[in-house]
C-alpha cells in the first residue's frame, strides 16, 4: 500500500520539476543576450520522464513511479524576428534586418503548464485517496 503513496509522490515531484522548467521558459522568453552579454537567445528547455525511481532502496521500489530522466535545451536555431532597428539584428547576409529571439512559444508553454498542473493534481488525489484508505483500514483493525 505504501508503494501507491511512493508512486503518487514521485509523480508530484516530476510534475513540479516540469512546472519549474516551464516557468524558466516563460521568464526567459525575451532573453536575447547570454550572461556574458553576447547575442545568444535563450533555448527552450523540455523535461523528459522515465519510469521508476532510481533512488529507491528496494528493487520493487525502483520499478514504481516516475522520475526526471533529463532536461534538455532545444538545439535548433533561434527564431528570427524582423526588426532592422534592433542593435542585435544581423547587419548583412540572408538574415539582414532580422534579430534572433528565443524559441519559446508562450501559448505552448501555457498548454504544457495546464497539462503539468492536471497531472500534479491527479497525483495529489491519488495520495489523498491512499491516505484515506489507510486510515479506514486502521479504523477497522482498532
Amino acid at each position: 500500500m505504501y508503494g501507491v503513496l511512493d508512486v503518487a509522490v514521485s509523480g508530484m515531484i516530476a510534475q513540479r520539476t516540469r512546472l519549474d522548467v516551464i516557468a524558466a521558459n516563460v521568464a526567459n522568453s525575451d532573453a536575447i543576450l547570454d550572461s556574458s552579454g553576447k547575442v545568444n537567445p535563450y533555448r527552450r528547455r523540455a523535461v523528459f520522464f522515465a519510469p521508476g525511481d532510481p533512488t529507491a532502496t528496494t528493487a520493487e521500489g525502483r520499478a514504481l513511479g516516475v522520475h526526471v530522466a533529463d532536461i534538455r535545451a532545444n538545439g535548433g536555431p533561434p527564431r528570427l524576428r524582423h526588426n532592422p532597428s534592433s542593435p542585435y539584428a544581423y547587419k548583412d547576409g540572408p538574415n539582414a534586418g532580422y534579430e534572433p529571439v528565443p524559441d519559446v512559444d508562450l501559448v505552448m508553454e501555457r498548454v504544457d503548464e495546464m497539462s503539468a498542473l492536471r497531472a500534479y493534481e491527479a497525483s495529489v488525489v491519488a495520495a489523498e485517496t491512499t491516505k484515506t484508505m489507510l486510515a479506514q483500514g486502521l479504523r477497522l483493525i482498532a
